[in-house]
C-alpha cells in the first residue's frame, strides 16, 4: 500500500457545511460561510483584516495591486521559495531581486538583507519556510530604516508565532494559503491579512473586480460601479463552507501534525547524526505550524538514492523548491549562480517525508523504518 506524500484530511463538518451551502443557494463569494473565515482568521490573527482568496497566489497580487507597484520598482524575496513569491509582482513589472536564506531555518537570510536594498526597492517579502518564522525584528527595523513595506508569505505559517505574536500578523500584509498540501485546506484557497488598515476599503475593491460591491451590500451606496483596478479574487462560498470546517477543527489537526512532526524529530536524530543528515531547525523564540518534516542529506547523489530508495517501498518522499534566481525568469532579473550559494546547496540535498494529518501510527513506522535502514 502506497504512502502518498500527502492525503487530504477531513477531520470535522466540511461535508456537513458544504450540504447547508448547497441548500441556501448562495455558492457565490462572500456568503455565511466566507463571514465565519474571516471572522476566526481575524481572532486568530488579531489586528488585521482577513479577505478570503480564489488562493495565496492571488493574495499576493493584490498585495502588489494595493502597493501600486510599477515597472522598474525592486521587490526582494528569497530565492528557495515557491515561484508565486516573484511571479505576483513580477506581474506588476517589478524587478525580483533575489536574497540568499539562512543555512539553519531556510528563511530569508536577515544578515544580508540590507545590502540588496537600492533606492528603488518597494517591498521585501519574508517567507516563513515550514511554518518557522523568519527573523522579524531584524527583517522589520531594516525595513523601518528604509521606508520600505513588508509583505509576510505565510503560507506554511498559519498558527504559528514569533516572539509570541502569531505568523502573519507583523508585515503590512500577509498571505495565506489553503492549497490541498497546506494544514489546512479548502482543496485550492487562500487569503490575504491586512494589518495597515489605511489599504483595507481598497482591498475590498480590487478583490471585487474593482468595484465598491461591498459598499453597496453594506447599505453604503445605492448601486455600486466601477472605481478602480482589480480582479475576481473572491473564493466561492461552497469553498468557504470546506474551509470553515477545516478551521473549526484546528486545534485537532495542529495537535495530530505535531505528534507526527515530533515522532519524525525523536526517532531519527540518532540514525541523522551518524549519517550526516541534518534534521529541521526550530529556534526557541518561534513556534512553528508544523508544516513539514525535511531532511537535508549529505549531497545530491545521496537525495537521489534516498528518493529511490523509499519508492520501491511505496513511500513517497519528494524534494522542494529549485533556486528560483537561476531558473531562467530569475536569469531574466540578472541572476547567475553563486549569487545564493546557501539556496543552492540546500535545494539539491533537501527531501520532505511523508507528513499529512491523518498519517497513522503503522504508515509513519513504516517510513520510520525505511529511513533508518538507508545508508548514505
Amino acid at each position: 500500500m502506497t504512502i502518498p506524500f500527502n492525503r487530504l484530511a477531513m477531520l470535522g463538518n466540511e461535508s456537513r457545511f458544504i450540504d447547508e451551502a448547497l441548500a441556501k443557494s448562495h455558492l457565490m463569494g462572500d456568503g455565511g460561510f466566507t463571514k465565519k473565515c474571516h471572522a476566526l482568521l481575524e481572532e486568530a490573527l488579531p489586528g488585521g483584516k482577513a479577505l478570503l482568496t480564489t488562493s495565496c497566489t492571488h493574495a499576493l497580487e493584490m498585495a502588489g495591486l494595493l502597493l501600486d507597484l510599477k515597472p522598474g520598482d525592486e521587490v526582494i524575496v528569497p530565492s528557495f521559495t515557491f515561484v508565486s513569491t516573484a511571479n505576483a509582482f513580477a506581474l506588476r513589472g517589478a524587478r525580483i531581486v533575489f536574497a540568499d536564506v539562512r543555512p539553519d531555518t531556510l528563511n530569508l537570510d536577515e544578515t544580508k538583507l540590507e545590502a540588496l536594498i537600492t533606492p528603488r526597492t518597494r517591498l521585501i517579502v519574508p517567507v516563513h519556510y515550514a511554518g518557522v518564522g523568519c527573523e522579524m525584528d531584524a527583517i522589520l527595523d531594516i525595513a523601518r530604516r528604509h521606508g520600505v513595506p513588508v509583505v509576510e508569505d505565510n503560507a506554511h505559517g498559519l498558527f504559528g508565532t514569533y516572539r509570541g505574536r502569531p505568523l502573519g500578523t507583523l508585515g503590512s500584509f500577509s498571505t495565506l494559503s489553503f492549497h490541498e498540501t497546506k494544514n489546512i485546506s479548502c482543496g485550492e484557497g487562500g487569503a490575504l491579512m491586512i494589518n495597515d488598515s489605511r489599504y483595507a476599503e481598497r482591498a475590498e475593491i480590487i478583490r471585487e473586480k474593482g468595484t465598491n460591491r461591498g459598499r453597496f451590500f453594506r447599505g453604503q451606496v445605492d448601486k455600486y460601479t466601477w472605481v478602480d483596478i482589480g480582479s475576481s479574487y473572491v473564493m466561492s462560498d461552497l469553498l468557504a463552507a470546506f474551509l470553515y470546517g477545516q478551521l473549526e477543527a484546528r486545534e485537532r489537526i495542529q495537535a495530530r501534525r505535531r505528534a507526527l512532526w515530533e515522532t519524525y524529530h525523536r526517532e531519527l536524530a540518532s540514525w541523522a547524526a551518524a549519517q550526516g543528515v541534518t534534521v529541521p531547525h526550530v529556534p526557541s523564540h518561534c513556534e512553528q505550524s508544523f508544516h513539514m518534516y525535511y531532511l537535508l542529506m549529505p549531497s545530491l547523489e545521496a537525495r537521489t538514492r534516498f528518493i529511490q530508495r523509499l519508492r520501491t517501498q511505496d513511500i513517497n518522499a519528494v524534494f522542494h523548491y529549485l533556486p528560483l534566481h537561476i531558473s531562467a525568469m530569475g536569469q531574466h532579473y540578472g541572476g547567475k549562480p553563486g549569487d545564493c550559494p546557501v539556496t543552492e546547496e540546500v535545494s539539491d540535498r533537501l527531501v520532505r517525508l511523508p507528513f499529512f494529518t491523518t498519517m497513522t501510527e503503522e504508515e509513519q513506522a513504516r517510513v520510520l523504518n525505511a529511513v533508518r535502514d538507508f545508508r548514505c
